[in-house]
């Protein structure tokens, strides 16, 4: 699923500082052209000297490391950021919400007894497959919702999926008694109440049982998917032995109390939204039924997120900080230039020196 975005904001108001006034300390950055740290030495004449292209590039280039160095203490000291931005994402993907069993049944493996060895509980096998679920569909908004006993808000629609998969990671957690999946409905139809974006909303109902929905709550289920059509979908995991939801029994058999699982199936399919349920009797059938999912959940979605800031002062400094340890280095291998002198002549014998002022007298 790929997806593009753009900035709803121009690219020139993205950056900016906290004290505009430092910036004027920019004006500094003049002084390694105008001021040399390294120790000047005359030589008598430059025409004797041969062109030396890699000593002028280093010299330019140690002049640059220094107005660089400035530049980067003077933004840095200005508190250089990057605002928060708008971001306009499309892909293909959907508004979901994962409404998951915490009933203690689902602690139990499909075998409907407590894993031993190798084996799966249901709840740990649904958990790897909604992570991997979740992993492909980078583009969506997921809410996580529970229900045992009772609701159990988890998690709104976010499109932040390392949070979700925190939600996943602790499904297989003891659970509760009791299945009351009717007022889990509810309450996953209530996560899309503030959701006005226009994209594909669906509801995937993760359980391994029913019970009874009080008529009220069936009421309050259809007033609610009225307001608020979404997909839906269960994911039936149906130990083995268990009785299928498509099987019809023989009459005077059919009952809520009789199969729940089969009637709330009847249910779902009377709300006059688009549904489908799938029997899962092993891990694997789980994973299948998931990547079916994945497949008809593939619809264009537009969303807006926000960036939020981001400051850029470390950064100013680290740069500065190379700047300077290169300028630096540049200043320990300075080496001065040598001077040639003429060897000194020995010092005359001061003795001779009279006695031949004495013979030159003499001779006049």
């Amino acid at each position: 699923m790929s997806a593009w975005y753009h900035i709803a904001d121009p690219i020139t108001r993205s950056w900016g500082v906290d004290y505009p006034w430092v910036l004027a300390l920019a004006l500094l950055a003049l002084l390694p052209f105008l001021a040399n740290v390294f120790n000047r030495q005359g030589i008598p004449t430059t025409g004797l000297i041969p062109p030396d292209p890699i000593s002028r590039a280093l010299g330019i280039a140690l002049k640059l490391a220094g107005a660089l160095a400035i530049l980067a203490l003077v933004v840095g000291l200005a508190g250089l950021h990057r605002r928060e931005q708008t971001v306009i994402r499309e892909g293909t993907g959907a508004h979901l919400v994962l409404l998951l069993d915490r009933s203690s049944s689902m602690d139990n493996n499909f075998a409907d007894r407590a894993p031993s060895g190798d084996e799966q509980s249901k709840s740990s096998a649904a958990k790897h497959l909604l992570g991997e679920f979740v992993k492909g569909r980078p583009h969506d908004r997921i809410g996580v919702a529970a229900f045992s006993t009772s609701p159990m808000p988890v998690l709104p629609l976010t499109d932040h999926h390392q949070v979700v998969q925190a939600a996943i990671d602790a499904i297989d957690r003891p659970g509760l008694a009791f299945t009351n999946v009717g007022r889990g409905l509810a309450l996953a139809l209530s996560a899309f109440a503030d959701d006005t974006a226009e994209a594909s909303r669906a509801i995937l109902l993760v359980s391994d049982g029913a019970a009874l929905i009080d008529r009220r709550v069936q009421d309050a289920l259809r007033d609610a998917v009225a307001r608020t059509p979404v997909h839906l979908y269960w994911l039936f995991l149906r130990s083995r032995g268990a009785k299928s939801i498509f099987e019809v029994p023989p009459p005077g058999e059919d009952t809520p109390q009789a199969n729940p699982e089969r009637h709330l199936h009847l249910f779902l399919q009377s709300l006059g939204v688009p549904y489908r349920a799938f029997e899962a009797t092993s891990p694997q059938a789980v994973g299948q039924a998931i990547a079916e999912i994945n497949r008809q959940e593939t619809r264009p979605l537009t969303y807006v997120e926000r960036i939020p800031r981001r400051d850029l002062a470390r950064a100013a400094f680290s740069v500065a900080a190379a700047s300077i340890f290169l300028i630096l280095l540049a200043k320990c291998a300075e080496r001065p230039l040598r001077r040639h002198h003429r060897p000194a002549t020995a010092p005359a014998n001061r003795t001779a020196v009279i006695n031949n002022l004495r013979d030159d007298r003499r001779a006049a």
